[in-house]
């Protein structure tokens, strides 16, 4: 059953949503004044409704420290985590089915 909710998450709240959590984990980097990252942003909420996986979103403006931990060199950058490992990376606009498929 999906949980629908798309959580925000600082450095501060990362390692207990995403490097503990005991599924599957989305992650997408982004940033409100990126235009593909707005393109992305409804097909973020659509997959939190479809999906029992944890999907978060990380502002890359005030999170940069945590971008750069990750390696995000640009925007958007979607990370899937399993028992705290990055499984999965996807650069740019993705389609839905790509991005549930890694799930």
């Amino acid at each position: 059953m999906a949980n629908g909710t798309v959580k925000h998450l600082t450095s501060a709240t990362f390692g207990a949503e995403v490097l503990e959590a005991p599924g599957p984990v989305l992650v997408d980097f982004w940033a409100s004044w990126c235009g593909p990252c707005r393109m992305l942003g409804p097909v973020i909420d659509e997959i939190a409704g479809q999906t029992d996986a944890s999907v978060c979103k990380i502002d890359v403006d005030a999170e940069g420290a945590l971008a750069a931990q990750y390696g995000v060199m640009s925007i958007p950058t979607v990370l899937v985590f399993r028992g705290g490992k990055e499984t999965a990376r996807f650069v740019g606009v993705q389609p839905k089915e790509t991005l549930l498929g890694a799930l």
